[in-house]
C-alpha cells in the first residue's frame, strides 16, 4: 500500500445481526448489505462483553473488561481508566489524525479519550452522518494524514419512537426463534425494523460522503455493533442473541476480499489489532487479541478454537463466564438470578410485558448447550451423562482463560469503584 490507510469505525447500538445480509427476511438493510456486498461479512463475530461500555471498551482496547478495568456502564461510574490505551493513542501515536463524531461509551468526559477532534453533541444518526460528511469532505482538501474517524450512532437503542422511525406491521415481522411470538415482541419488533431502516440511511450517507471525497481508493471502513438487541434473553445475556454482533468491513479496492463471508470465530478483542495491522500499526504487548487482517485480505490466519465472554455488572451486579466453541457453550453463573434478567430500558419496554413462564426461575449455576442441535440455546445439557467430558474440558479452558487473565471473579466478587451506581439485583422468589 503506497499510502496509510484512513479508517472508518461507524458502531451502532443494540443492533446484534439483526440486518438483511445476516439473514433477517424482514430487515431493510441495503446500505449495509451493499457495504457487506464490496466487503466481508464475518457471520460468528462475538463481543466480549455484552453490556454497553464494557463492550465498546473490548472493541477500543483489543482487552477482556476485567482486564481493561471497565467491567460496567460509565455513566453509573465504570469508567475506563485513564492509563488504559485505546486504538485511539496507537492512531495518535502513529501521526493519524483521529476524531469521535457522536456516541462514546467508555468515559464520561469524551475529552479523555484524547481523540484530536470530537463532537458529541447529538447522537442521532442522521446528525452524526451530516457531520461526519462534513469531516470527509475536508479531507479531500486536506489530505495531508491518513485519519481514523470513530462514528457513534445512538440508533437503535430503545426506545424506538422517534417520529423519524417508520415501523413495519406487526403482523410482517418475523419474530427470531429465541424470542416469544406473541403481540408485544411483534410490535417492538415493528419498532426496531424501522429504527434500523432509518439508521441504514445514514450508512448510506456516510458511504457516499466517502466516495464523494474520493477517500475510497485508501479507506477501510467498519460497521459493528456492541452486542445483542434490546430484547429478553439477548441484551445483557451470555447467550448467542447476545453476543452476537454484526460485524462488515471493507478494504479499498483491490486491496482486500469482496463480497465474502467469514465463518471463523471472531472475538471483539481482535477488532483493536486488526484495526492496527491494517495500519501497519504494532500493537502492544499487553493486548490480547488477535488480528484477523487476513480474513480480509485473503492471506495467512490462525483462527481461533473458542471465544470467552463475561458479564459483571449492568444495573445491577450478575457475574457470568462464558466459554463458545463452534460447536458448544459454556456457561458459569456466580449468583443467583433469574434465568431472563432485564436491563432498565427493557424493563419499559412492551416486548418484557409477557415473557416465558419460567423467566423468573433461578439461573442453574452451570449451563451446556449444543448449539448444532439447539442453536437457540433452550435445552441445558449441564447434567446430561452423556456430555460430562465435554463440559469438564469446556470448564477447564474457562478456568485457565480466567486464571492466564487475572480475572478477579477467580478471588470472590468482582469489587465496584467507589461510588458507583449498582441497583438491587432481581432475585428468584427461591434467592430472594
Amino acid at each position: 500500500m503506497a499510502t496509510k490507510l484512513n479508517i472508518v469505525h461507524i458502531i451502532c447500538h443494540d443492533l446484534g445481526q439483526h440486518l438483511g445480509c445476516y439473514g433477517g427476511p424482514d430487515v431493510f438493510s441495503p446500505n449495509l448489505d451493499q457495504l457487506a456486498a464490496g466487503g466481508v461479512r464475518f457471520a460468528n463475530c462475538f463481543t466480549a462483553s455484552p453490556p454497553c461500555s464494557p463492550a465498546r471498551a473490548c472493541i477500543m482496547t483489543g482487552r477482556y473488561a476485567h482486564s481493561n478495568g471497565q467491567v460496567g456502564l460509565a455513566h453509573r461510574g465504570f469508567e475506563l481508566p485513564e492509563a488504559e490505551m485505546t486504538v485511539v493513542d496507537y492512531f495518535n501515536a502513529a501521526g493519524y489524525l483521529t476524531a469521535n463524531i457522536g456516541v462514546q461509551h467508555e468515559r464520561c468526559d469524551p475529552l479523555r479519550n484524547r481523540y484530536q477532534a470530537d463532537d458529541h453533541e447529538s447522537p442521532n444518526c442522521e446528525i452524526v452522518a451530516a457531520k461526519a460528511r462534513a469531516f470527509l469532505s475536508s479531507r479531500e482538501s486536506e489530505p495531508s494524514a491518513p485519519f481514523y474517524l470513530n462514528l457513534g450512532f445512538r440508533e437503535v437503542h430503545l426506545p424506538f419512537t422517534r417520529p423519524e422511525y417508520a415501523p413495519d406491521g406487526p403482523d410482517r415481522v418475523v419474530v427470531p426463534p429465541w424470542l416469544p411470538d406473541n403481540h408485544g415482541v411483534r410490535e417492538e419488533l415493528a419498532r426496531c425494523i424501522g429504527a434500523i431502516r432509518f439508521m441504514d440511511q445514514s450508512v448510506g450517507d456516510v458511504l457516499a460522503a466517502i466516495a464523494q471525497a474520493s477517500l475510497c481508493r485508501n479507506t477501510l471502513v467498519m460497521f459493528t455493533t456492541d452486542h445483542g438487541m434490546a430484547f429478553p434473553r439477548a441484551k445483557g445475556m451470555l447467550y448467542d442473541p447476545g453476543i452476537g454482533t454484526a460485524l462488515i468491513m471493507r478494504m479499498p479496492p483491490g486491496e482486500g476480499l469482496s463480497g465474502a463471508v467469514a465463518t471463523e470465530l471472531v472475538s471483539s478483542i481482535d477488532i483493536a489489532p486488526t484495526l492496527l495491522a491494517a495500519a501497519g500499526i504494532e500493537p502492544g504487548g499487553n493486548m490480547q487479541g488477535v488480528s484477523f487482517f487476513g480474513l480480509l485480505t485473503g492471506r495467512a490466519y490462525r483462527p481461533r478454537d473458542c471465544v470467552f465472554s463475561e458479564k459483571n455488572y449492568h444495573d445491577s451486579y450478575d457475574p457470568i463466564r462464558a466459554i463458545r466453541t463452534e460447536r458448544h457453550k459454556h456457561l458459569r453463573n456466580y449468583e443467583c438470578r433469574p434465568k431472563i434478567i432485564l436491563a432498565s430500558d427493557l424493563k419499559k419496554s412492551i416486548a418484557s410485558a409477557e415473557m416465558w413462564p419460567w423467566a423468573n426461575e433461578e439461573r442453574p449455576a452451570e449451563e451446556l448447550y449444543d448449539l448444532t442441535a439447539d442453536p437457540y440455546e433452550m435445552d441445558n445439557l449441564a447434567g446430561s451423562p452423556e456430555l460430562t467430558g465435554i463440559r469438564a474440558e469446556l470448564s477447564r479452558r474457562l478456568s485457565e482463560w480466567m486464571a492466564e487473565t487475572g480475572d478477579p471473579l477467580l478471588h470472590g466478587p468482582v469489587a465496584a469503584p467507589a461510588g458507583a451506581r449498582v441497583d438491587p439485583p432481581d432475585l428468584p422468589a427461591d434467592c430472594a
